[in-house]
């Protein structure tokens, strides 16, 4: 009996033949819509995420130990950039602007090279009269407490003790120019649009005493909370490459240093002369 014939034209064999064509055809368009949707939904969730980090939150580590015990080497913080942000006729009622006040830690962009970042203490505002004697504050007339602050030094320094007296070490331009322009009948009077600023640790702290005062718009925000706080060097933190032994020493050393008790503690303000 002959063999049929293969006929490679008959509608079943095209039937079949169109019908994996068809289901990838579906397939694609289904994966397609799939992926649009997923890559609009990060997209826009990236964008609010550095919307928010660059606008709202910004995360800080504090590099120095000019802030110690307030704020320690290696400290990890986020900063509240609105709280200080200038208020508009409508954001003022919604949202918490204020003023910097006497007290508040801020973190701005140093006078001298606003591409860095430092983070102080706030102790005079505009108006006030700021000296020191034997390193005690007197502000506005009236000796003041501060129960944050540092003194380690094992030696006296007149200027640095009993501001703004004398200095016999040569001074920054802008300090000189402070001492200058601002200082009266023995005290700093500090001017309209800046801030005096200085660190908690006293004693080893380049602040306002030395390189004069901080400009309003200089500054960033506050920190609100330490979010991570890990034991690390100065090096380390200022290295504007992050160093293969600094992440190998996190890695390793992660639960070890780690500074648990200090993992999630918020920052705050201490009241001067109020």
């Amino acid at each position: 009996m002959p063999a049929s014939p293969i006929r490679y034209n008959e509608p079943v064999e095209t039937t079949q033949q169109q019908q994996p064509a068809g289901a990838w055809m579906s397939f694609r368009e289904l994966t397609h819509e799939v992926r649009r949707g997923a890559v609009a939904e990060w997209t826009v969730t990236i964008i609010l995420l550095l919307f928010a980090t660059t606008t709202l939150v910004q995360a800080f580590v504090i590099p120095s130990a000019s802030m110690e015990d307030s704020l320690l080497i290696g400290d990890h913080v986020l900063v509240d950039k609105l709280a200080y942000a200038p208020a508009g006729p409508i954001g003022k009622t919604l949202l918490p602007y204020r003023d910097v006040k006497r007290g508040d830690i801020i973190v701005f962009r140093y006078p001298l090279d606003i591409s860095q970042d430092y983070v102080k203490r706030a102790i005079g505002t505009p108006g006030d009269h700021i000296r020191f004697e034997g390193g005690n504050l007197i502000l506005n007339g009236k000796p003041v407490q501060e129960p944050y602050t540092k003194h380690l030094a094992p030696y006296p320094d007149m200027y640095r003790d009993n501001f703004p007296a004398f200095s016999n070490a040569p001074l920054r331009p802008r300090a000189q120019e402070m001492l200058e322009k601002c200082v009266v009948n023995g005290e700093l009077v500090v001017p309209t649009g800046f801030i005096f600023a200085m660190g908690d640790n006293r004693d080893d702290s380049d602040d306002s005493r030395y390189w004069g005062m901080v400009p309003r718009e200089n500054i960033v925000g506050t920190p609100v909370v330490i979010y991570w706080s890990y034991e690390a060097s100065t090096e380390a933190l200022t290295n504007g490459n992050i160093g293969f032994g600094h992440i190998i020493d996190v890695i390793t050393h992660f639960f070890t240093k780690t500074r648990w008790d200090r993992t999630f503690r918020l920052t705050r303000a201490y009241p001067l002369g109020e």
